[in-house]
């Protein structure tokens, strides 16, 4: 994300004080725009706006053409299934969703879950680019909200490592990690085995080929 698109978005993320017009002013634009960054944001967007009570719905679909507006719907899919992918329940889903079909939410947690690109009319989107940005810069002003969304960055985490090493390749990545003391045996299967993916996973190269390959 260049720094002109992340200030853009992080502007936009804080809605909240906004006042109903200009949140649905923001929030237009940013559908609106067909800009990556800035709809991987939206998830955030919308829930600063709904929990300050700064949405309105009606209000937002008045602002758009009927593309948008389907776009929109979609945005609002990726967002309910980006919220139940974490864990948060939120009251105002369901008055101001009502009408979304709790299928088609699970559908997107699955795919958020298994950070399969999704494809919102021509606008490819990064689950995992749009779970970092709802994590930080998500208003926790809810109670439980801040574990929640720390409980699933623990578990995204421990899903990564684990499709990476076996178990006892886990355990050893660990053992090393928090510093515990390891047999000799232990020493070189790590230095043998485990150091070499370690290395290749810190490889600035292999990361820049590895998101080029998943664009």
């Amino acid at each position: 994300m260049s720094e002109e698109i992340r200030r853009k978005s992080a502007d936009s993320c804080y809605l909240p004080g906004l006042g109903p017009d200009n949140t649905c002013d923001k929030l237009a634009k940013t559908v609106k725009s067909g800009d990556k960054d800035l709809l991987e944001a939206f998830p955030a967007m919308l829930a600063n706006a709904a929990e300050a009570g700064e949405l309105n719905l009606a209000a937002l679909n008045d602002r758009l053409d009927e593309d948008e507006k389907k776009a929109l719907k979609s945005l609002i899919f990726f967002s309910l299934g980006l919220y139940k992918h974490l864990g948060l329940k939120f009251s105002w889903t369901r008055t101001l969703f009502e009408d979304f079909a709790p299928r088609l939410t699970a559908n997107y947690s699955d795919r958020i879950r298994l950070n399969s690109e999704i494809d919102l009319g021509g606008s490819p989107l990064d689950p995992a680019g749009a779970k970092d940005y709802f994590r930080k810069n998500f208003k926790k002003n809810r109670p439980g909200a801040k574990s929640c969304l720390e409980a699933g960055e623990k578990l995204d985490l421990e899903l990564a490592v684990a499709r990476l090493f076996t178990p006892r390749q886990k355990d050893l990545f660990l053992k090393r990690l928090r510093g515990k003391k390891m047999t000799k045996t232990e020493k070189e299967y790590f230095s043998r085995i485990i150091k070499k993916k370690l290395q290749a996973l810190a490889n600035e190269d292999l990361h820049r080929l590895a998101r080029k390959v998943l664009e």
